[in-house]
């Protein structure tokens, strides 16, 4: 008898095994009758009749035994039968059936609802069956018990990977902040979460652009780890990107005080600064943070050579992004920024150097190989091919660029999970799209494996990750285009331009080669339009008056420029400046109001517009405008575009640096010259004899409206047929260069 329930109990299996359940229970209901007392055989018996999907009898079975069994016998047994459930989800769980693995933890939650593992495994496994809507959490009682602090038995790995899991989940549901504060006094180690958390917040508050949402959840983490220098650099961008501008910069010298090392202070005094100038308006802390900022670069400089992790090594370009906005000064500033760039680079090659050496390797071996009548394949590398400033005016290459001969790679940096349209029109627009995350070393080698010929940068050292794929240098030819001014990285060997953005000198200081495109730097075939929303009769302003408007963010808003702006103002009567642009309106209020009394200009004068929902809308708002005045020493660029399709003349002072040249190149492109300005008392008189001559004003717009038909700003077509020569000829010197 008994080789006989050994064998029924192995063949059982066996059925279990090729899932004929049927069969199964037959044999196990023949054991019962022989074996009554055995109770592990009514747990069996009770998972083959869950498995078939009779659920009721499944537990009716389970039943049967415990009717008359005293308290304590009951926990035992109970125990005994989540052991053999659990053993079979942890089974199905091995062969991938998730479904099955669900439906029987869910029977073991109704056994035991508190086994905290069980519920982390049922998170686990909604998650990745795509039934996870954030509201388990409380449903099933994990945020509970774990804030009893019952759980003795948890399992602190599975815990990591249900926050981790959780937090990784779109979309975002409240009920995941309450699931990050309770699993914090879990962790022993701060460091054990810190990555996950920072994962989190950096996908929520720059992939999916909730950057409230990413400061709540450092701020969770900060309670664990109060003095955490990296959480606080993330936590300051996210409370600027939020417009909490005051704790933003409150965070970012809350850094500088904690920080030890040069690359950490230098961030630090970037991230203070960041915040000032997208306010504006206090701009004596401004001159004098800028200041400290030069000062540690050059410290830096003179320490070297100085070891720096990756982290410390991303941080080092994007700080520079602050001094042009501040002077204009490319002869000192690019010396000394280009040093930092070849500190940069040779730590990023540090960092990977078997990947720098293959790549370095490999284009030796592809110059001596090369072929010069190829299809080349050229990849745009951009966090920014999307609804931004970047995306609107690349998108007319992409859409001229000649597919006999070019093959179009398009890498997404950071691809945003949001509803975009241009984003989408850029996916289906390129020959091959990748959308890609925040590894600059992983997207460097897809570039590399792609064999991409010419590879251009739109980012410049706006975006670390960019930049740490340029100094890889996984294309032979690497070139930065539209997206800012040169990044200065030895490994990129030309920086797209044209006659008028960079002075003849520029190549004195520039470690790139210059290369000019005949007529400008970029062109559009124009801008979508919509209805305006801003009429004069409701910003109180009389239907004859002169209106001056300036739209641009806070961080372009040089004191002196305002100066300049307020002196124009005071010499035309019946004048008014409206004010538009990304900022904090209370400080941009004070800062305009202190000059306008300065200059002995009524502050009723002055009027700060709205931000408007559609950037169509923006461009149709502009009409409002008799004059645009124009930014300096860091010019309008888009803005500057969209104010000459509008017809609108513009007043721009000329420096010597690309971001002071800007406005410059785009009016000689559209065939203007009057408002262009190359002394700080030029600007005047140009504001002034725009505002007081109606017919020059008129004789512009004229002019601006037929330019549309005959202008190099306005013939993308002509302008994607230039740069593709351009590709064409930096191919062969490569070829023929040894």
């Amino acid at each position: 008898m008994i080789a006989d329930l050994i064998n029924w109990q192995q063949q059982a299996h066996q059925y279990l095994v090729q899932g004929e359940y049927p069969q199964a229970a037959t044999l196990y209901e023949k054991v019962i009758v022989a074996e009554p007392h055995v109770l592990s055989h009514y747990w069996h018996l009770g998972l083959l009749l869950l498995l078939q999907g009779q659920e009721t009898e499944a537990q009716m079975t389970w039943m049967l035994p415990m009717t008359d069994a005293k308290e304590e016998q009951i926990q035992i047994w109970t125990n005994e039968l989540i052991q053999v459930l659990k053993k079979e989800a942890e089974r199905r769980e091995t062969l991938a059936e998730y479904s099955l693995v669900w439906a029987i933890r869910q029977h073991i939650k109704e056994i035991n609802p508190i086994d905290i593992n069980n519920l982390f495994k049922i998170i686990l496994l909604s998650i990745h069956l795509e039934k996870f809507e954030g509201m388990e959490l409380n449903e099933l009682g994990v945020i509970e018990l774990l804030q009893a602090g019952q759980s003795v038995d948890l399992n602190t790995e599975l815990l990591q990977e249900v926050l981790q899991e959780v937090l990784n989940t779109v979309p975002f549901h409240p009920t995941s902040l309450e699931l990050v504060e309770a699993c914090l006094p879990y962790f022993s180690n701060p460091e054990d979460c810190f990555s996950i958390i920072l994962r989190a917040a950096m996908k929520i508050g720059h992939t999916l652009k909730q950057p409230v949402l990413a400061s709540r959840i450092l701020e969770l983490y900060l309670h664990l780890d109060t003095q955490n220098v990296e959480a606080l650099r993330h936590l300051a961008i996210f409370y600027q990107d939020s417009r909490d501008y005051s704790q933003g910069i409150q965070t970012a010298k809350l850094c500088y005080s904690l920080s030890q090392e040069l690359p950490d202070k230098i961030f630090a005094i970037y991230l203070m600064l960041r915040g000032l100038m997208i306010i504006g308006g206090y701009w004596e802390e401004i001159y004098s943070s800028s200041q400290e900022l030069e000062s540690l670069f050059q410290e830096l400089i003179k320490a070297q050579p100085l070891p720096l992790d990756e982290a410390q090594t991303l941080r080092l370009l994007t700080p520079s992004f602050a001094i042009p906005h501040i002077k204009d000064c490319p002869a000192v500033y690019k010396v000394t920024h280009n040093q930092v760039a070849q500190i940069f680079q040779t730590n990023v090659q540090a960092i990977a150097p078997k990947q720098a050496e293959r790549y370095s390797q490999s284009l030796l071996n592809k110059r001596v190989s090369g072929i010069s009548t190829k299809r080349l394949k050229i990849g745009y590398l951009s966090y920014a091919l999307r609804n931004h400033s970047v995306g609107w005016l690349a998108r007319w290459l992409f859409q001229h660029h000649n597919l006999e001969n070019f093959e179009i790679y398009a890498y997404f940096v950071d691809y945003k999970l949001v509803d975009d349209w241009l984003q989408e029109w850029y996916v289906n627009q390129a020959s091959h799209a990748h959308k890609l995350g925040m590894n600059g070393l992983e997207i460097a080698e897809k570039i590399y494996q792609d064999e991409i010929d010419i590879l251009v940068d739109l980012d410049s050292m706006t975006l670390d990750i960019s930049s740490e794929v340029m100094a890889l240098k996984p294309a032979p030819i690497q070139v930065t285009w539209l997206g800012w001014d040169a990044s200065g990285i030895p490994a990129i060997d030309y920086f797209i331009a044209d006659p008028y953005v960079l002075p003849d000198s520029a190549q004195d200081y520039y470690t790139e080669k210059i290369w000019r495109l005949p007529h400008s730097y970029v062109a559009v075939d124009g801008f979508e339009v919509g209805v305006p929303t801003l009429r004069r009769d409701e910003l109180n302003i009389p239907t004859d008056a002169v209106v001056y408007l300036s739209a641009q963010r806070g961080y372009k808003r040089h004191p002196e420029t305002a100066r300049w702006q307020m002196k124009i103002l005071k010499e035309v009567p019946n004048s008014y400046f409206l004010i538009k642009g990304l900022s904090l309106e209370e400080a941009i209020k004070q800062f305009f109001y202190k000059i306008a009394e300065e200059e002995g200009v009524e502050c009723d004068r002055i009027r700060f517009l709205p931000q408007v929902a559609s950037e169509a809308t923006h461009r149709a708002n502009l009409g409002i405008a008799d004059v645009v005045l124009d930014t300096y020493p860091y010019n309008g660029a888009t803005t500057t575009l969209e104010t000459l399709w509008m017809g609108i003349p513009l007043v721009t002072r000329v420096g010597e640096q690309f971001a002071a040249r800007n406005s410059y190149t785009m009016m000689v492109n559209a065939g203007i010259s009057e408002g262009i300005a190359w002394t700080d008392e030029e600007y005047v008189e140009w504001g002034v004899r725009l505002g007081k001559d109606k017919a020059l004003r008129d004789k512009i717009a004229c002019q601006l409206k037929a330019s549309r038909h005959t202008a190099p700003l306005w013939n993308a077509k002509q302008f994607t047929r230039e740069m593709e020569k351009a590709y064409e000829q930096m191919w062969q010197r490569y070829l023929t260069t040894r």
